[in-house]
């Protein structure tokens, strides 16, 4: 619920600051439209200041800020996998219009009411309204706008877009990170029971699970590798309130509270296996066709080799010494030590740690 909650404000925050800019730019193109009487005027010797529009665009924009969160944030939760994409697209229409006409409606009345004025705004006015539906276009175009930037955005990660936008990763900068790379345990023996189509949805059901709480520890998921994720977080993100731990048994828990669901669809219940490791590496973007952010550095291999060590070590979450010491978990956790281990690639054995919940 907490989490829920966390998600919706976001998507409510930025929702409203991006309508309000959108009722601005409207404001703005209308004001100083083609002359005096399509930009400024609404009735004969009465020119409307810019002021009042921007008032006025504060309520439009927060209401339709408001509706527009409401609405995504209730579709993407509830119904977005119940019903196909061309029924969702639908619903969307035929609410937006609906929202369209009441926001639109409601703010007449109030410019009437402070202006003192009279405006088109009886039953069924929008319907031969050329000013409504250019409205309805602009909201649409920008609906699309919108989209983009939020799919975008979860595309690339939290942060990580903007940082695109504005060139942070254009040349290699320097930054120190910790990984974990996240595994299904048996999956060799699943996928050939439940053959490669039960298999894609069996793997998509958890990394689904995985989703609902990579943002509640402020991690990106940087690839999804068949049925492997790897997650990143910068070093002081992953070491606060042991960020990089936690959530490997939060989605322990996670996948434990549909345990009947997986059971009774697939037979199966999955298990995860984790290796963690930090330290500084290179951050660069790379590609012209299809753009994303790389991580070179012996960090991502050293992870991806400690976590490869779980099956033989009978362990689900494996940790570098170098990680665990800065971490300095708490008593909800029992730490064990492996002993140095000579991992593939490496020339110098690594202290290993695994970590079990109280």
């Amino acid at each position: 619920m907490n989490k829920n909650l966390k998600d919706f404000s976001i998507l409510l925050f930025r929702s409203v600051f991006f309508w309000i800019f959108a009722c601005f730019l409207l404001i703005v193109i209308r004001y100083y439209g083609i002359g005096e009487e399509e930009g400024r005027t609404i009735r004969e010797n009465y020119e409307v200041p810019i002021t009042e529009w921007f008032d006025i665009l504060l309520y439009a924009g927060a209401l339709l800020g408001l509706l527009y969160a409401l609405v995504e944030f209730f579709l993407e939760k509830i119904i977005n996998n119940k019903f196909s994409l061309g029924f969702i697209l639908l619903i969307k229409l035929v609410i937006y219009l609906v929202a369209l006409i009441l926001v639109t409606t409601l703010t007449t009345f109030y410019f009437e009411h402070r202006m003192d004025i009279d405006l088109p705004n009886n039953q069924g006015w929008w319907q031969t309204s050329k000013v409504f539906w250019v409205s309805v276009l602009y909201f649409f175009m920008s609906s699309l706008v919108f989209s983009f930037l939020k799919i975008a955005s979860d595309n690339f990660g939290s942060g990580v877009f903007a940082n695109m936008l504005l060139g942070k990763y254009r040349k290699p900068i320097e930054e120190e990170r910790i990984f974990m790379f996240l595994d299904l345990k048996d999956s060799t023996t699943i996928a050939e029971k439940l053959g490669h189509f039960l298999y894609s949805e069996f793997i998509q059901d958890c990394f689904l699970d995985l989703n609902r709480i990579v943002n509640k520890y402020d991690a990106q998921v940087y690839q999804y590798v068949g049925d492997e994720a790897v997650l990143t977080w910068k070093f002081k993100k992953g070491i606060y309130k042991f960020n990089c731990v936690t959530l490997f048994f939060d989605f322990k828990s996670q996948l434990q509270k549909r345990e009947l669901y997986y059971i009774k669809k697939y037979n199966y219940f999955p298990e995860f296996k984790a290796g963690l490791h930090g330290g500084k590496l290179m951050v660069a973007e790379v590609g012209t066709v299809k753009k994303e952010l790389a991580f070179h550095g012996d960090v991502v291999n050293t992870a991806a080799r400690i976590q490869g060590q779980c099956n033989k070590l009978d362990a689900t979450l494996l940790i570098s010494e170098d990680l665990l010491l800065p971490l300095n978990l708490n008593l909800n956790y029992v730490v064990k030590e492996v002993g140095a281990l000579e991992l593939k690639g490496k020339q110098v054995k690594i202290n290993v740690f695994t970590i079990n919940k109280v």
